[in-house]
C-alpha cells in the first residue's frame, strides 16, 4: 500500500504559501517545518501518515516525522497487551525508574568492545564472581563464567563444555567420539532440544510420571553408559515450577561410578531457580557444594530481575571449560577472550544486573524473592480450594505453580476454555499438555513475577472464580474444535 497524503493538510499548505517573510518565521516558530508544509501543526492523528497508512512489508519511500513514526511503532506495541498481566511467561516485565534511566544511557555499549567499554567488561566479571560465590563455587577467583543472551545461549556453552570434556577423555584412551548423549528430564526446557539437535548429540528423555514428577535420580543406570556426557538438572522445570533434587541425581551418579568407572558431570540449569534457591532456600544443596556439578546456568532476566536479555553460565574451575573453547581474538584495537556464542551483543543488561546488586544486595533479593513466592503460595491455596481444580505442586519451590482440572468435574469445559474466557480480563494464562507419557494430562500453570502484587493477584482469583462460574453455568459443552496449545516452554 502507497502513502497518499491526507486531504486535511491542503488548506494549512495553501497558506503557507501566502506567508510573507516575517510570518514565514514565526509559522517556523510555531512548528512549520522546512518545506513550508504544517505537519506538526496537525491535530496528531491527522497527520499524513497518522491520517492514511505506511506500507507494512517495504522500506517507505519517504521520510516521516519522528513523532510520526513513534507513534505508529507505539500503537502497533500497544496491541500486545499488558506485559505485567502475561502469567505466562517468567522473563521480567518491570524495573525501577532508576534502571530505566541507566537503560537508556547505555543502550550503546557492545559487549564484545572490551577494548572500547573496558569498564563494562570489568563490571561483567565482578558479576559472574559474585554469582559465583553466590553458587558456592570453592574459590571463585579459579572459577570462570560469562555474560550470555540469555539462559538458552548460556545452556549452550555449559552443552558444549560437556561434550568437548568427554571427547577429550575418549580420544585421550584412544577410543571413538561419534555418539555423544546427554540425560534429560522429559519436561526440559526446548533449548535443550535445540542445543542436542545443533551439535549432534543424542537426547536421552526420562519421562516424568506422577510417581516421578520431576527427574530425581530414578533409574538414571538405565540411561547411562560411556557416551553420556553428562546430565541435566533443572533448578525449577518450566512445566510446573518444581527443583529437580540435584544431590539425589548426584548421588545416583556416585553410585553408578562406583559400578561402572564411569564418571558423569552435572550441568544445572537454574535459568530459575538459580536466583530464588540461595536466597529462599539456601540450606538446600544443589550447587557447587556438590562436586559433580561442573557448571550452572541462570536467566538474569528471569528471577535475576533485569530486562532481556541476558544469562550468565559459571563453571566451578577453570579445567572445566575446555580451553580450545575459548577464542583469543584481536578486535577493534584490544586483545580478548571470547567464549560466548553471540558476538555483538548489549552491555546495558550487564550494567542493569550490577546495579540491581548493588541496589537490592542478599536482603533486597531475599525480599523480592520472598514477596513473589508469598504471592505464589497464596494463589495456590486458593486455586486447591476451588473443587474443579486439583494441585501440581504448590510454588513453594521458584514461585510458580500449576493445576489440572479435577476428574469428572464436568463435561463443559476444559481448561483450553478457562484459558480463552481470562484473556477477555488480559490474563494470559496458558494451558497445555504435559510431556510424553503425561501427555493426556493438561494443566495451567502461573508464573508470579516481580510486580504481581497480592492486591493484583486477589483480582486475578476474582476473575478465576467469574470465569469458572459462567463455564459452569453453560447448559451444554463448549465447542472442542481447534483448542490447540500454542505455548513453547
Amino acid at each position: 500500500m502507497t502513502t497518499t497524503t491526507s486531504s486535511a493538510t491542503s488548506p494549512t499548505k495553501s497558506r503557507a504559501t501566502k506567508s510573507t517573510a516575517s510570518a514565514q518565521s514565526g509559522e517556523t516558530a510555531r512548528g512549520f517545518t522546512g518545506d513550508g508544509s504544517q505537519n506538526q501543526l496537525n491535530p496528531l492523528f491527522a497527520r499524513a501518515g497518522e491520517a492514511t497508512d505506511f506500507p507494512l512489508d517495504e522500506l517507505p519511500a519517504t521520510e516521516s516525522l519522528p513523532e510520526t513514526a513513534y507513534q505508529i511503532v507505539h500503537d502497533e506495541a500497544m496491541l500486545d497487551g499488558n506485559s505485567r498481566l502475561n502469567l505466562a511467561t517468567f522473563v521480567g516485565t518491570w524495573m525501577d525508574p532508576y534502571a530505566a534511566k541507566l537503560y537508556s544511557e547505555t543502550a550503546d555499549k557492545n559487549m564484545v568492545d572490551k577494548d572500547e567499554y573496558p569498564q563494562t567488561a570489568a563490571i561483567e566479571t565482578r558479576c559472574w564472581k559474585m554469582i559465583a560465590s553466590l553458587w558456592n563455587a570453592p574459590d571463585a577467583e579459579q572459577a570462570i563464567g560469562t555474560s550470555t543472551i540469555g539462559s538458552s545461549e548460556a545452556c549452550m556453552l555449559g552443552g558444549l563444555a560437556l561434550k568437548r570434556r568427554w571427547q577429550q577423555d575418549r580420544k585421550a584412551a584412544g577410543k571413538p567420539t561419534d555418539r555423544p548423549n546427554l540425560i534429560l528430564s522429559s519436561a526440559v526446557q526446548v533449548c535443550w532440544e535445540k542445543f542436542c539437535n545443533y551439535w549432534d548429540v543424542e537426547p536421552r528423555y526420562v519421562p516424568i510420571s506422577e510417581e516421578h514428577k520431576v527427574l530425581d535420580g530414578s533409574s538414571l543406570d538405565q540411561y547411562v553408559d560411556e557416551n553420556t556426557i553428562g546430565v541435566v538438572a533443572i533448578m525449577g522445570v518450566t512445566y510446573t515450577g518444581m527443583y529437580e533434587p540435584v544431590a539425589e541425581i548426584a548421588a545416583a551418579l556416585d553410585r553408578i561410578q562406583a559400578a561402572t568407572g564411569l564418571d558423569v558431570p552435572i550441568h544445572v540449569d537454574g535459568a530459575s531457580g538459580g536466583m530464588i534457591a540461595p536466597f529462599l532456600q539456601p540450606e538446600l544443596v544443589w550447587d557447587f557444594r556438590l562436586e559433580r556439578v561442573a557448571s550452572i546456568s541462570t536467566s538474569a532476566h528471569k528471577y535475576g530481575l533485569v530486562y532481556p536479555g541476558l544469562g550468565w553460565v559459571v563453571w566451578r574451575t577453570t579445567a572445566d571449560l575446555p580451553a580450545d573453547l575459548v577464542f583469543d581474538v584481536t578486535y577493534l584495537g584490544g586483545h580478548m577472550p571470547s567464549f560466548a556464542l553471540n558476538f555483538s551483543r548489549p552491555g546495558a543488561q550487564v550494567l542493569l544486573q550490577y546495579y540491581l546488586f548493588l541496589r537490592l544486595g542478599w536482603d533486597g533479593y531475599y525480599k523480592v524473592q520472598k514477596t513473589s513466592q508469598d504471592v505464589a503460595v497464596y494463589l495456590a491455596g486458593e486455586i486447591a480450594s476451588t473443587p474443579c481444580f486439583t494441585l501440581w505442586n504448590d510454588g513453594t519451590d521458584i514461585p510458580v505453580f500449576a493445576w489440572q482440572l479435577t476428574a469428572k468435574y464436568t463435561d463443559k469445559w476444559n481448561l483450553y476454555h478457562l484459558s480463552e474466557r481470562l484473556r477477555l480480563k488480559g490474563w494470559l494464562i496458558p494451558a497445555y499438555p504435559m510431556p510424553d507419557d503425561l501427555a493426556d494430562m493438561v494443566v495451567q500453570r502461573i508464573v508470579v513475577r516481580n510486580g504481581l502484587s497480592r492486591n493484583l493477584a486477589e483480582s486475578l482469583m476474582h476473575d478465576i472464580r467469574d470465569a469458572v462460574d459462567y463455564l459452569d453455568a453453560l447448559t451444554s459443552p463448549m465447542p472442542t474444535e481447534g483448542l490447540v496449545s500454542t505455548f513453547t516452554h
